[in-house]
């Protein structure tokens, strides 16, 4: 994708007069012809419809809205997940977004409709709703494998944290040897301080008078970092928390820790051991977003070829006999599109007014039509790689 494209794709509709192929081979030409390079055209090739009444289409227009919504964003929740597991790398994630293993641009200009899945001869309410419950199951299985995997990745992310920092509040079992401490003694108990750099006079000379049963000498370094001194320092177990309380007084941090080798062994295990399992649950909800990715994607892209169906006919009437596109608009080329298919189509306008289609339910549906509204049936859908990785 260039730095101009904005993954902008129109899909547009008008009446074949008979003869689609005549009909997109002008279009074609209009837009995308040696005098024009205004945008790439391509056919949207839609398959026909049990249609039934003029009431039921316009349900189902109004339906198609609905599903239309959510299945975008169901859409864009998982491109959301690509963008947190591939850290925002826009080369991965383009990588990701495959449908029918296409991407998704070249998707879009060779759109088939799925007859084996999505059989023709079914009501188009019937196709919406499988399409709808399709993309529902998705949605709710991502929801659920997304949940787990954060609820893993917060539990390794905590794990982690006690990993980094200055040596006042990081795990101390990676820098403490048996030999730092009296064990197994049943009156004396070896503690742990961190002391400020620069404070370090201060704790040699104030350690053994901080409180009464502190052992003399008993104090030595056994790790710093640009903060912090790590100090042991014996002392009587009854008088712990006097002496801690009294750290507190002179900035110094006691660090509440016990030496037990089996307890560290245990916590080295279960970092390790989550690490894995968040390794392995990235990998595999990277698999599952790229798969769910394609179906989602294909499915939205239905639910337009439906609601271009279904507009066609409502605007233009029965039996159906419309030209469907495609059309790519090139950077800054969307005005002058516009002012073509205007003045190409601009007649149809009033075609609502056609006799064939004086009918309440259509004069209900005219009601419904978008201040936006063009002579021609009118869709897009936006799809910006660029937007997708910020």
């Amino acid at each position: 994708m260039s730095k101009h494209d904005k993954g902008t794709y129109w899909f547009i509709s008008v009446p074949a007069e008979g003869n689609k192929s005549i009909v997109f081979q002008n279009l074609k030409a209009k837009l995308s012809g040696p005098q024009a390079d205004l945008a790439e055209v391509y056919q949207f090739l839609i398959p026909e419809f049990k249609i039934g009444t003029l009431d039921a289409l316009v349900v189902i227009s109004d339906e198609l809205v609905k599903y239309d919504q959510f299945v975008e964003t169901v859409a864009w929740k998982i491109v959301d997940i690509l963008r947190i597991l591939l850290n925002g790398d826009i080369d991965k994630i383009c990588a990701n977004l495959l449908v029918n293993d296409k991407s998704v641009d070249q998707y879009l200009k060779t759109f088939q409709w799925d007859i084996m899945k999505f059989r023709a001869e079914k009501s188009l309410q019937e196709i919406a709703e499988i399409l709808n419950e399709e993309v529902s199951s998705i949605d709710t299985l991502m929801k659920a494998k997304l949940a787990h995997y954060n609820q893993v990745k917060g539990s390794l992310q905590a794990l982690e944290k006690k990993q980094t920092g200055n040596l006042s509040v990081r795990n101390v079992a990676d820098f403490v040897k048996k030999e730092h401490f009296v064990l197994d003694s049943e009156y004396l108990e070896t503690l742990l301080v961190a002391v400020p750099r620069n404070l370090y006079k201060s704790w040699n000379s104030k350690y053994e008078t901080l409180t009464q049963y502190v052992v003399p000498r008993s104090s030595q370094k056994i790790a710093e970092d640009d903060e912090y001194g790590l100090f042991t320092v014996t002392l009587f177990k009854r008088i712990v928390t006097d002496f801690s309380n009294r750290c507190r007084e002179e900035k110094f941090v006691y660090r509440d820790f016990k030496y037990n080798e089996d307890e560290m062994a245990n916590q080295r295990k279960e970092f390790e051991e989550m690490g894995a399992t968040e390794k392995e649950l990235s990998s595999a909800l990277l698999r599952l977003a790229n798969t769910n990715f394609g179906e989602v994607f294909a499915a939205w892209i239905h639910f337009k070829a439906m609601k271009v169906y279904v507009e066609s006919v409502l605007r233009y009437g029965l039996p159906p006999d419309f030209m469907s596109a495609t059309i790519k608009p090139k950077y800054k080329m969307d005005k002058k599109i516009r002012e073509i298919l205007n003045n190409q189509y601009g007649k149809l306008g009033g075609a609502l007014s056609r006799e064939t289609q004086k009918d309440e339910a259509i004069e209900e549906y005219q009601n419904l039509i978008d201040k936006d509204y063009y002579p021609y049936v009118w869709f897009q859908i936006q799809f910006n790689v660029k937007k997708i990785a910020s």
